[in-house]
């Protein structure tokens, strides 16, 4: 079994044996674990009380992250005429229609998020096989199949964020970097769980978020207080 780095070490040092922390708590110790070598991302996973085999337990959406993600997103957009023209002026990293459904179906997937307009949709659905397993697909379900695509790539360079429960009913998402501040955290992770809470299935029994914990890039997991996330 490979050893913990001395980082990694150090970092979950500074993490309490068998105790649970408040989500403002969580994030100001996430920036204590980061890594003193770059700015680590701070990451989240919950564990939600749904069976994501069931359609009506999907949990599945976006929100925008007050302070976003620290990071500008890639993204690429399926789209001709006007609303090509919109989405290039909004900062779209690259637009076009087949020819950029091309070089998608021949493997790049140099970009962090796709949109498309509606009527598109019927040639980039043959790049499900593509797509599909790295979350990029675009979906109407999360605002990036839309007829307004600009407003699309402005949203998600301006932060906006998409989840979807994994097939063990996990969720995980990012909430910035280790160099914003506590505040600036705290109120994007904030916002991520309400949304999070909003969308609980009606079918969902019990407790609804089990589990959950904060980390950093290559960091060690700081467990969160369910108590308080809802």
């Amino acid at each position: 079994m490979a050893t913990k780095s001395k980082a990694f070490q150090a970092a979950a040092a500074k993490i309490e044996a068998d105790k649970f922390y408040t989500p403002t708590e969580a994030v100001a110790l996430a920036k204590e674990t980061g890594s003193a070598k770059f700015d680590s991302t701070v990451e989240v996973a919950l564990k939600l009380s749904v069976d994501p085999r069931k359609a009506d337990q999907m949990v599945r959406g976006t929100v925008i992250l007050p302070h976003g993600t620290g990071k500008t997103a890639r993204v690429i957009v399926f789209a001709t005429g006007p609303a090509a023209e919109a989405a290039i002026a909004a900062g779209a990293d690259e637009v076009g229609g087949a020819e950029l459904i091309e070089k998608v179906a021949a493997g790049w997937t140099a970009f962090d998020a796709a949109v498309s307009t509606p009527e598109l949709m019927g040639q980039v659905g043959r790049l499900g096989k593509v797509l599909g397993p790295r979350g990029l697909m675009p979906n109407p379900k999360t605002g990036t199949v839309t007829p307004n695509p600009a407003k699309a790539v402005e949203e998600i360079k301006g932060g906006k964020i998409e989840f979807r429960v994994d097939k063990h009913a996990n969720v995980h998402f990012v909430v910035g970097k280790a160099s914003f501040s506590a505040d600036q955290l705290d109120e994007n992770l904030k916002a991520a769980l309400e949304e999070i809470v909003r969308l609980k299935p009606s079918s969902s029994k019990g407790r609804y978020i089990q589990k959950g914990a904060v980390s950093t890039t290559f960091g060690p997991g700081i467990p969160l207080d369910v108590n308080a996330l809802v």
